[in-house]
């Protein structure tokens, strides 16, 4: 028996009693149309790469098409322009009379055989202007004179800076005569614990103004008996702080502590 291989019976000979499905099936089943599709384009690549040259020579070529249409374009004169004619203007006006000029010359120290040249006298400075250079202007012009201007401005008025800075960010925070030691030791000195007291924390606030005195003083949290009252009264008598500063400049800075009081010993 022969075997035609274009004929797709073979195919199911071998996949008889086999998975039909399968994939290599349907593609062995389309062999025959893929080959005779890949014959076919094949034939017409290898027909148009030998035909290439005769296509190519059989195309005009757009020399003489160029060399036609150069011989028909000529050169066309255009009209000359028409000139619009011009309005009466008013003639300008003359130019300004020369007037004197007295060449500034820059006072020099030196000796007298080194002079060579000669300052102008005040009366030459009256009705002449002042230039780099003489020049003789015309007798008959009359002087000039311009308006006076505003003259220098004087300086910008500059707003006290009055905000109150806190004591956490400041660059430079006050501080009382001494130190801090100093400050709770003149406050052991001048504090006067009420005898039923029962010890404790009373926590103040106030403002060290730029002089360095204190102002705004708040009792924020006290222990009663008296103990704020008798903590304003002490602050009030404190000497005068060295005050913050911000960007070089004293400014006012709010300032908190604690005041710890102990209770009253009995005797």
């Amino acid at each position: 028996m022969k075997l035609d291989l274009l004929n797709n019976k073979w195919i199911d000979i071998v996949f008889e009693g086999r998975n039909k499905s399968y994939g290599a099936y349907e593609l062995r089943k389309k062999n025959t149309s893929t080959n005779v599709r890949a014959f076919i384009i094949g034939a017409i690549i290898f027909s148009l790469a030998i035909a290439a040259p005769v296509i190519i020579d059989m195309l005009p070529s757009g020399t003489d098409d160029d060399q036609a249409l150069n011989d028909k374009i000529t050169s066309i004169k255009l009209p000359p322009k028409e000139e619009k004619p011009k309005e009466n203007l008013p003639p300008p006006p003359p130019p300004p009379p020369k007037q004197d000029v007295v060449k500034f010359v820059k006072p020099v120290v030196a000796k007298t055989n080194e002079v060579t040249e000669e300052p102008p006298k005040v009366e030459e400075l009256k009705e002449t202007k002042i230039g780099k250079e003489n020049i003789d202007g015309d007798p008959n012009a009359g002087l000039s004179l311009e308006p006076p201007g505003d003259g220098p401005k004087g300086p910008a008025v500059v707003e006290e800076d009055n905000t109150i800075y806190n004591s956490a960010g400041i660059e430079v925070k006050p501080e009382f005569p001494g130190g801090m030691a100093k400050f709770y030791k003149f406050i052991e000195n001048n504090y006067n614990v009420p005898s039923d007291s029962p010890g404790g924390k009373v926590f103040i606030q106030f403002v060290v103004e730029k002089d360095g005195s204190l102002t705004d003083i708040k009792i924020l949290r006290d222990i009663g008996y008296g103990t704020g009252k008798e903590a304003e009264r002490v602050l009030r008598k404190s000497p005068r702080w060295t005050p913050a500063e911000q960007n070089g400049k004293k400014v006012r800075c709010s300032y908190q502590l604690p005041i710890t009081l102990s209770a009253p010993q009995e005797e």
